[in-house]
């Protein structure tokens, strides 16, 4: 069987073929472009593949999902925020392939499940942070995938006293406040000069007060949905990743605060709120498992 692995993110693709361990190998990335989606992704796929025959997909897509349907719209991708038949024009490109298709969140907890930080965890909540938010859930042992394979999308819990508008058309959404995107939206309305969220970080990092604010921020909005979703799964561990998740003590700290101040329950006094082991190819490792592990 030759594999190869799809992560479908907010602002980039990256695709790899899928070693003999289940692991995907010398990945490839693009960013995601403003038009032409499609046509960027069908030729990473392409390049990634490198002249094989390809016999199994896995993708990890960035939500929300149908699975069901095989269709994909994440929010940030307007070209796609309607929904992309992804499974429909990647087996168009592989006509062999048997192909497996989850939320980008799954294929996070399923990483961290089987390789990373929830190892040997019966019940855990693992998120990715970066230019959204999204989640996946471990229960009993097991990746709960939802009705339409959303389950584990947390990044629309709203967080009381925010009401910023989110992309999803409500307000006060965690992704509204806590992503690395909106992050930087709130820290340039306030002066900031900045571009992205690795600068953000960065300068927040350096101890700039308006970049820290930003992070403070961010941090204790998504500490604050964590909690929330920790009681609701009564779980005693939540595992992040995600490129902006690495922004350092300037989000962790403020982040970790906010959700063992909220986690006041009896059930929740041991809940532990860790980084990925994963880093940002976690949700690629999952594409990878679902079709080689």
């Amino acid at each position: 069987m030759v594999a190869l692995a799809l992560d479908i993110g907010a602002t980039k693709f990256a695709a790899a073929l899928v070693d003999s361990t289940g692991a995907p190998e010398k990945p490839r990335r693009v960013a995601v472009p403003e038009s032409g989606v499609w046509a960027a992704c069908r030729e990473l796929l392409s390049t990634a593949a490198a002249g094989e025959t390809v016999t199994a997909v896995g993708i990890g897509s960035a939500g929300p999902v149908d699975v069901t349907a095989g269709v994909c719209g994440p929010l940030n991708i307007p070209e796609w925020a309607d929904g992309f038949p992804v499974v429909d024009a990647v087996r168009k490109v592989f006509p062999a392939a048997e192909i497996r298709f989850a939320l980008d969140g799954a294929c996070l907890a399923l990483a961290e499940h089987r390789l990373g930080a929830a190892r040997g965890a019966t019940n855990a909540l693992c998120l990715t942070v970066s230019s959204g938010i999204g989640g996946g859930i471990i229960s009993d042992g097991r990746v709960v995938m939802g009705r339409t394979g959303n389950a584990g999308h947390v990044g629309h819990i709203v967080v009381p006293g925010n009401e910023e508008p989110c992309a999803c058309g409500g307000f006060g959404c965690v992704e509204a406040v806590g992503s690395g995107k909106s992050a930087v939206r709130w820290a340039r309305r306030q002066g900031w000069e900045g571009e992205t969220g690795v600068e953000l970080a960065q300068a927040a990092r350096d101890g700039e007060p308006l970049a820290m604010e930003a992070l403070a921020r961010a941090g204790a909005a998504i500490g604050t949905a964590v909690a929330s979703a920790a009681a609701l799964l009564d779980t005693d561990l939540v595992v992040i990743g995600g490129g902006f998740a690495q922004s350092g003590e300037p989000l962790w700290q403020p982040l970790r605060a906010a959700a063992l101040g909220h986690a006041r329950l009896r059930f929740l006094r041991e809940l532990r709120v860790v980084p990925s082991e994963l880093t940002d190819q976690a949700t690629l490792r999952g594409a990878a498992l679902l079709v080689g592990g």
